[in-house]
């Protein structure tokens, strides 16, 4: 199976599955002398850890990450950094029965007609946990990051029908920790939990979506034609299982708007920067980053994994059949998936951050 890399400098394997031994990542073309510890992944681990409260699946994973190479002495050495968390609560039991059973929203059907050697426990390699893998590669990323003081969060802008209205960017890290549907608006992240709740209550689920912000990108991210920034951004987002949808700035709405209202007009700061008035284009013109925070927005379906009675066939008998899944699933994912659409951006950030020179290949000086 090829598709388990992402970039062309900074690579990222994933590898492992659901109910498998252990996932992980292995991280090619990070440069030496990154400070480098435990804790600097487990912490990014930690936000997309399940069974955390009550709005999450109540498999109950400690996820701690083991550091098998790449890092000597406290720091990044220059060689593939691997990294490993192994699966401790699985139940494969209540997928027994739906060997031959595809669950309606899964890749069940599409990975078994592929593949024919299809690993059917929990969603093997198709499983929203192989998204471990991500958050290594985007924890490592972040470090890189930091060197440039660039900054990355992710939120939760709305969940079903309920939106967030009154967002405080400048404050948004400590408003998303302060209540667990990762909001920035916490009056709306109160309806959206219940909403949540009443939904998990009915055995159902609900979607939604998550926003992701970069802070203080460069100007001149991006390889055109094939290669923009906001392409490999797209791509990044789109390998997040439960992704359906992706926007760059304005997104979908410059549809409804004129040439005057979608182009972004310049001025020169005090300092002598070009900046723009408004960003509807997301941070990304031409696909090249303009210096504008980096806006990406993506719509996450809601969890197929429910209680209720679907319908499906049986592949061994050609019969129409009906199915109830068992086990313990997330009611909305996307609090979990905040954690992930930050690896995802941060990852391609990082790539063409040494793409394009702006960080050195080798070592950190």
């Amino acid at each position: 199976m090829s598709g388990n890399t992402t970039g062309k400098v900074f690579k990222v394997t994933t590898f492992g599955s659901s109910h498998g031994v252990a996932l992980g990542a292995v991280i090619d073309g990070c440069p030496a002398g990154i400070e480098l510890r435990v804790g600097d992944i487990q912490k990014e681990l930690d936000l997309r850890k399940p069974g955390m409260n009550k709005i999450t699946t109540s498999r109950s994973e400690k996820d701690e990450i083991q550091i098998l190479s790449g890092v000597f002495q406290g720091k990044t050495d220059g060689t593939p950094i691997t990294a490993v968390v192994y699966n401790r609560e699985f139940d494969s039991s209540s997928y027994e029965s739906l060997q031959s059973t595809p669950r309606p929203g899964h890749g069940d059907y599409t990975w078994k007609s592929k593949y024919g050697n299809y690993d059917y426990h929990g969603g093997g390699r198709g499983s929203g946990r192989v998204t471990v893998g991500h958050v290594i590669g985007g924890a490592v990323a972040k470090k890189l990051l930091e060197l440039l003081e660039i900054k990355v969060v992710s939120h939760v802008t709305q969940i079903g029908d309920i939106k967030a209205e009154k967002v405080d960017i400048k404050h948004i890290e400590s408003i998303i920790k302060s209540n667990p549907v990762k909001c920035g608006d916490p009056e709306a992240a109160c309806k959206m939990e219940e909403l949540i709740l009443k939904v998990k209550s009915e055995g159902d689920s609900i979607g939604g979506v998550v926003e992701t912000l970069v802070f203080n990108p460069p100007v001149g991210l991006g390889e055109p034609v094939f290669d923009k920034l906001d392409a490999d951004l797209a791509k990044s987002m789109m390998t997040i299982g439960s992704v359906k949808g992706v926007e760059i700035g304005a997104g979908f709405k410059v549809a409804h708007l004129t040439g005057s209202q979608a182009n972004d007009e310049y001025y020169v700061t005090k300092n002598g920067e070009i900046k723009t008035n408004t960003n509807q284009s997301g941070g990304i013109l031409g696909g090249i980053s303009n210096g504008m925070p980096i806006v990406v927005r993506i719509a996450v379906k809601p969890t197929p994994s429910i209680s209720k009675a679907q319908k499906t066939v049986d592949l061994n008998s050609s019969e129409n059949v009906e199915i109830r899944i068992n086990g313990r699933h997330d009611p909305c994912i996307c609090p979990r998936v905040t954690a992930v659409a930050e690896a995802s951006v941060s990852m391609v950030l990082v790539d063409h951050l040494l793409r394009g020179g702006f960080i050195h290949p080798s070592k950190i000086k």
